[in-house]
Formats: structure tokens, sequence, C-alpha cells
């Protein structure tokens, strides 16, 4: 059944979408003591890591590159499984729900990878892929509107070979908002953009987080380049290990 029209980041929103009241249909996935390890490594890539994630909260996970996050962000996104520990959404485990539960669930939530994957296509067919798999009505409209809001409207009918690094980073970010997750998960998400796209970037977020998304944002940039989004929790990681920022 198509869904209704899309959420402005602006600060409007769409018809017949209230926003979100505390503690009323937030999402909330916790991890308690959790532990991965990949295949065929010994040491574990995360190491006992407990942490709750809110629709509305903005946290920033920072740390070097090999300390973490990017796991961290998988089992989040409910992507990967632990190896050991409890992934909760809402309350109850999540690895022990029926498969189609967990797709539904999944759904609300959305990692957005370092690297960005783009289809072989233009930037709107890229933003349009997860609008279309939902069957949004308007699907075009609002991929329009997001292009338009992290400023590359112009680069819509642009084929992703002729992107900059950047600029795949943004349309990346641009199919994630699209879908309108409850939560965000964004994977160095300033790796690639200058200065003046960062101050556009973190100024979507800071609207989405106004209208009740949850972000979590994994990076090695100094905090200071995020501060604007208006932080939660802050949390460095190292050796697999998660503590207080």
């Amino acid at each position: 059944m198509p869904r209704r029209g899309p959420r402005s980041y602006s600060g409007a929103r769409s018809r017949g979408r209230e926003a979100p009241r505390e503690g009323a249909g937030a999402l909330i996935i916790e991890l308690r003591d959790v532990w991965f390890t990949y295949p065929g490594s010994r040491e574990p890539a995360l190491r006992g890591v407990s942490i709750a994630i809110r629709s509305g909260e903005a946290v920033l996970v920072q740390g070097p590159n090999g300390s973490g996050k990017t796991t961290l962000l998988k089992i989040i996104a409910l992507l990967y499984r632990p190896s050991r520990g409890s992934v909760l959404v809402d309350g109850e485990e999540y690895w022990g729900r029926d498969p189609s539960t967990r797709l539904r669930i999944r759904r609300r939530v959305v990692y957005v990878h370092e690297k960005p994957i783009l289809l072989r296509r233009s930037v709107l067919e890229n933003v349009l892929l997860g609008l279309r798999i939902r069957g949004v009505e308007d699907a075009e409209e609002r991929a329009l509107r997001v292009l338009r809001e992290l400023g590359i409207e112009e680069l819509a009918k642009r084929s992703w070979r002729e992107l900059s690094a950047g600029q795949a980073q943004l349309v990346s970010i641009a199919r994630a908002l699209a879908v309108e997750p409850e939560i965000l998960l964004l994977d160095e998400p300033l790796a690639h953009l200058d200065r003046d796209r960062r101050a556009v970037l973190v100024e979507v977020l800071r609207r989405l987080k106004r209208s009740g998304v949850g972000i979590v944002i994994a990076s090695h940039w100094p905090r200071s380049e995020v501060v604007d989004l208006g932080l939660d929790k802050v949390f460095e990681m190292s050796g697999g290990a998660l503590m207080p920022g």
C-alpha cells in the first residue's frame, strides 16, 4: 500500500503525520554486552558494548580507524548478528523474532556506508531506489525535495560516473533521507565534504533530529564539526570497546 507524501526537513510535515511524542512510538535499539568477531578472526571487533539509541537523539561515536566504529553501526543497523550479547528493539530481542518482523523493523533504520555504494544510473534514480521498493507515492517529488535540501538538486540527471567523492557521499545520504528512517546511521559522513557542504549537512541533520529522527554519526573528525547538531551523547571507541566521551 503506498505511503503518504514526504516529510520536509525545513520544518513542515507530510499530511497526516504528527510530530513524535516522547514515549509514544519512539524506536529504541539497545545493545547489551555485545561482542562481535568476524569469521576467520581471533580478535573481537566489539568487546562487551552496551548502548541505547533512541528516536530524536543525536549520538557521536569517535575513534581512530579500526577501533570498531563501523562494526558497531552495522550491529545497531540490524545488519550483523552479534557473536554474543543481546540486541533489543523496543525492549524485545530482535534476533529472536520471525524474518518478516525483522524486515519490517529493519526498514525503520538506515545505515549509510563510509564509501558510497551507488547504482550505475543517474543521481535521481539512485535516490528513488528505496522509495520504489517501499511503494511510496510521489517518489520523484520526494527525491527531488531531499536533493534540494542538501543543495545538490542540479545533480539529479547527472550520471554516477560524473560525481566527485563528496557529491557521491551526499547522494548516498539523500537516498537514506528520502525513505524517512526513524534512526539514521552515518559512517564518516563528513569525510569527503568541504566546509560549506559540511555546514549544509549538519543543518539538515539538525532539523531532522528536531523532527524526531535518531542520528548516530561515527567519525574521527573533531566534535566541533558536528556540535551544531545538538549532540545528546558522545562516545569514544578504542580496541572494540565503547566508553563515554
